[in-house]
């Protein structure tokens, strides 16, 4: 008897019996082409099955974060992946993202197959609450970053101060951002924080950030504030001239742009230990007089401290009872110095912005404890900044002003609606 084989259906049967071995393995060894391509509706973040754009169903799932001494590498080698690699893996990702940037505490997941070798397939690392990593090693080896899709909510508060206005602000729950934004970004320049008064009363119009509906990722941005200090109403407006793109810059009602040449404080929310006293007495020198013509602003040590003005670096060193210091000439009128740091960040002729970290809080030189002794110079002597009349900032161009007056008025409007 004999057995014939039809030529076509043998090549068929094979053809079929090799697909569903390819389909296999193709399960094993790599990511499904849905699942390379992240997934960025926003239904599909807030999706319980839905994370960073995969079905995390399809995978097995390990959270834990980066901690001392860990490194790309020697997470990856952790969870089963061999040195050729892994060595492919870091070249592949560096095009995206230089790994040796991976922050102690900062959370990743890796997802591992389900088909029982437990083999891992895709790293995704956390950079904040909205960028991510993800590197795939799959048949190819794929990197990219991504954003989660970000929900912006206006919103409003009101508050009156009772001790501190970060104290008021946390008592309402209100973002520790919000707070340094307030005090660092918008007031800075005219309200001297150290000496609010009780019943100074603020409001303020803002954004916030929220990935995945709920998680609070920040505040986008500070429409407008008004601040009552000393019985003076404040107002703010951020607007934006074609001059300054995307920087911010906060003006009053009549345009005048709030930013002073000088910040108040070199420290931010730091407390005045000691101020500007030429009849000052010290019972350690048989209650003589010892004047002191700086500001002690107490802090802990290595606390930044910021330069208060643009200028150029003219001393960075270490001298007798001032200990490690930097002084910087901000132009033929001003300067000023910064005492007992622990950490000098700049060197002599180095240029430093307002606001640059140019050291850190310390205790060298003659001091009791950790603070920075902040002296002002004025043609040449010292004298107390928080009695002198500093010069503004620019004022917003004449050109702008039809346009800023019909932009501000129904924030103006809002903001005293506010109770």
């Amino acid at each position: 008897m004999k057995f014939s084989i039809n030529p076509e259906l043998f090549n068929l049967k094979f053809f079929l019996y090799g697909f569903i071995l390819f389909i296999g393995f193709y399960t094993f060894k790599g990511c499904s082409n849905e699942e390379t391509k992240p997934l960025l509706n926003e239904s599909t973040f807030l999706s319980d099955n839905y994370k960073f754009g995969y079905n995390f169903n399809n995978y097995n799932v390990v959270y834990d974060t980066i901690k001392k001494g860990d490194s790309f590498g020697e997470i990856l080698e952790k969870n089963k992946l061999v040195y050729p690699k892994i060595h492919y893996i870091a070249e592949a990702t560096k095009e995206v993202f230089d790994i040796r940037q991976l922050r102690i505490g900062k959370p990743y997941v890796m997802l591992f197959s389900k088909d029982g070798s437990d083999q891992p397939l895709i790293f995704i690392y956390q950079q904040n609450k909205i960028e991510y990593l993800v590197v795939e090693f799959c048949d190819t080896i794929k990197a990219y970053q991504q954003r989660k899709p970000v929900k912006i909510v206006e919103k409003e508060a009101f508050g009156v101060i009772e001790s501190s206005l970060s104290e008021t602000m946390e008592a309402q729950g209100l973002p520790v951002q919000l707070i340094y934004d307030m005090s660092d970004d918008i007031y800075a320049w005219t309200i001297d924080f150290f000496r609010l008064q009780k019943g100074d009363s603020f409001k303020v119009i803002y954004k916030q950030r929220f990935v995945e509906d709920s998680i609070y990722a920040g505040i986008e941005r500070i429409d407008a504030a008004y601040f009552k200090h000393k019985g003076e109403p404040i107002y703010a407006f951020d607007f934006i001239t074609p001059e300054s793109k995307t920087s911010t810059d906060y003006y009053d009602l009549s345009g005048k742009s709030l930013q002073k040449a000088f910040l108040k404080s070199p420290i931010k929310f730091s407390r005045i230990s000691s101020r500007y006293n030429l009849n000052r007495r010290i019972a350690l020198y048989g209650n003589r007089v010892r004047p002191h013509k700086g500001t002690d602003f107490a802090a802990a040590v290595g606390t930044p401290i910021l330069a208060t003005a643009n200028g150029t670096v003219v001393e960075s060193t270490r001298r007798g009872g001032n200990g490690k210091y930097v002084k910087i000439r901000h132009n033929a009128t001003y300067s000023t110095q910064y005492l007992h740091m622990s950490r000098r960040l700049v060197n002599v002729g180095d240029f430093v912005k307002q606001g640059d970290v140019i050291g850190k809080v310390g205790m060298t030189g003659n001091t009791s404890g950790p603070h920075v002794c902040y002296r002002f110079w004025k043609n040449g002597r010292q004298v107390d900044p928080f009695r002198q009349k500093l010069p503004d900032a620019k004022a917003l161009p004449d050109k702008y002003k039809t346009e800023f007056l019909a932009y501000i008025a129904p924030l103006k409007q809002r903001l005293d609606s506010i109770n």
